[in-house]
């Protein structure tokens, strides 16, 4: 499932409307985990599989869920 972001933010440098989409499946690249977004800006995607990275909170939560089922 696709969640794209119905309401941008004002990127004040650009002068440009930044939304993204993300189909919310969390990676590991060994380093990080992320979750890829398409980035737009005034609706052209600029950005295809921008890594942004997950908060820490959801990180613990995912390592106690991994320690516990593993």
């Amino acid at each position: 499932m696709r969640d794209k972001s119905t309401e941008g933010q004002l990127v004040p440098g650009l002068n440009v409307i930044e939304t993204t989409e993300t189909d919310n499946v969390l990676r590991w690249d060994g380093h990080m985990v992320y979750v890829e977004h398409k980035v737009f800006h005034n609706g052209q995607v600029v950005h295809e599989r921008y890594k942004r990275r997950v908060t820490t909170e959801v990180a613990k939560a995912l390592l106690t869920t991994i320690q516990l089922n593993g």
